[in-house]
């Protein structure tokens, strides 16, 4: 074999060496989404590109207020923020979010609360007996709204969500790049 031939096979091997990296980070560790709709609004954008973390829920267990990825159906996966873990009594009153009996604040909804009209509310009033029949949110399972609680389908209208489903946390927003950020 001549020295170009030798050339040439290494670059084909360090190709392939990239692709099978690239297909395993894909497929096993993080994944990118394009966001469809506004139900997270203001926090995420349409159209903004997101890197989801696959394997953190593999490793630790998800936490309030966690922005995840989840297959709501056999077609479409959903983005939204956890409000409820499992064994928590989820209730709103007067545009206020209670956690097993204590207020909770959510900072997170400080944008669009400024912008609803004098007396509005941004989440009307619920408990999860109300919406889902049950005291408390069910094992295995976490209770997910959007941040644009006047525009988005979560589990006020789908139920829980349940663990195995999630494809995984959102760590960063990488377009536009004037909004990239690490989200926390």
């Amino acid at each position: 074999m001549t020295k170009k031939n030798n050339g040439f096979w290494e670059w084909v091997k360090a190709i392939g060496i990239a692709l099978l990296i690239a297909f395993v980070v894909r497929q096993f560790l993080f994944t990118n989404y394009v966001v469809y709709g506004e139900s997270m609004m203001p926090t995420i954008q349409e159209g903004n590109r997101l890197i989801v973390n696959k394997i953190n829920y593999d490793i630790t267990k998800p936490e309030r207020f966690d922005l995840i990825v989840f297959h709501a159906n056999e077609k479409e996966d959903y983005i939204k923020r956890i409000i409820g873990l499992p064994g928590d009594k989820i209730e709103y009153r007067n545009d206020k979010l209670f956690v097993n009996g204590e207020p909770i604040k959510e900072p997170y909804l400080k944008r669009f609360r400024k912008d609803l009209e004098q007396g509005s509310q941004l989440t009307g009033d619920f408990t999860l007996k109300d919406i889902t029949g049950q005291e408390r949110v069910p094992e295995g399972t976490v209770f997910v709204l959007g941040d644009n609680r006047l525009h988005s389908i979560d589990s006020r209208h789908i139920g829980f969500i349940p663990i195995d489903k999630i494809v995984g946390e959102v760590n960063l927003r990488y377009w536009p790049v004037s909004e990239f950020k690490l989200i926390e």
